[in-house]
């Protein structure tokens, strides 16, 4: 009986011991998970479950976690870190989706004529437009997006930039400066990107600040553009930044969902993607 009540003892410590090691590294793989999907963006749950070495089944079940405690966001096979006041680093975006915003670029490029005036907004995928503008003559373009004016100054066009407090981590100007900047002019053509869409076509942003630069944008702009790569879609943000009607074009480097383009379309809407 002894030796039986030592045995059954060691059986359970063993258990205990090989329960103890498994939460361990289930916690310790849902903190790597978190910092990936942190720090890359928007990942595919079955790329995931190779890199961790586990059954999507058991991944689903970290990214189930995670959601609940409103950590990250999940989208149809796709998580995604959960929508804070900030967009992730320029740097960080830069190297996103690349392939995709040089076709959005090159897309949003051919709506533009030679001697046109133009608005740039902010954001990556417009700075590509700035390498995709180069066979373009007599343009002139006004921006409030740093990143993209040191492309812009390769180009044979007159360039106006806009001035004011300067948002160092994007290197771009926001806010009531460039909604004055904006105010001061008229444009043919106005591109401009935002934070993100929900899946019945609505825009966000991360802040107010963004919001209103681009309205100014708009407002003064004849023929406006939305640029919009496929890692914006199905990202509902804190700051509403109107809708796709606004438009009279959308640019994307994958296509809209019909339930989208259709009624948009008969009102006139162009889609290029």
């Amino acid at each position: 009986m002894l030796s039986f009540n030592i045995l059954w003892l060691s059986f359970a410590a063993l258990f205990a011991f090989v329960v103890l090691r498994g939460a361990m590294r289930q916690f310790e793989r849902r903190q790597q998970l978190l910092q990936r999907i942190h720090s890359q963006g928007r990942q595919s749950v079955d790329s995931l479950a190779g890199e961790f070495g586990v059954s999507v089944q058991t991944l689903r079940g970290d990214i189930r976690h995670l959601a609940d405690k409103g950590l990250v966001l999940r989208r149809q096979g796709e998580v995604l870190p959960f929508p804070e006041q900030e967009n992730i680093g320029y740097d960080q975006r830069q190297i996103v989706n690349v392939a995709g915003k040089r076709q959005i670029a090159a897309r949003a490029a051919s709506l533009v004529q030679d001697h046109q005036a133009l608005f740039l907004g902010t954001g990556t995928t417009v700075e590509q437009l700035a390498d995709a503008l180069s066979d373009k003559q007599g343009l002139h373009i006004m921006t409030n997006n740093l990143h993209a004016l040191i492309k812009l100054c390769q180009l044979k066009c007159e360039l106006v930039v806009a001035g004011g407090r300067v948002r160092r981590r994007d290197q771009d100007v926001i806010g009531g400066d460039a909604w004055r900047f904006f105010q001061r002019y008229r444009a043919d053509v106005g591109i401009v990107s935002v934070g993100g869409m929900d899946s019945y076509g609505q825009l966000y942003d991360y802040n107010d600040d963004e919001v209103m630069a681009r309205e100014a944008l708009l407002a003064h702009a004849g023929y406006r553009v939305l640029v919009l790569d496929k890692t914006k879609f199905d990202l509902p943000l804190r700051c509403a930044a109107g809708q796709l009607g606004d438009y009279d074009a959308v640019v994307t480097d994958v296509p809209l969902p019909d339930k989208l383009r259709s009624p948009l379309a008969a009102q006139g809407v162009r889609f290029l993607g």
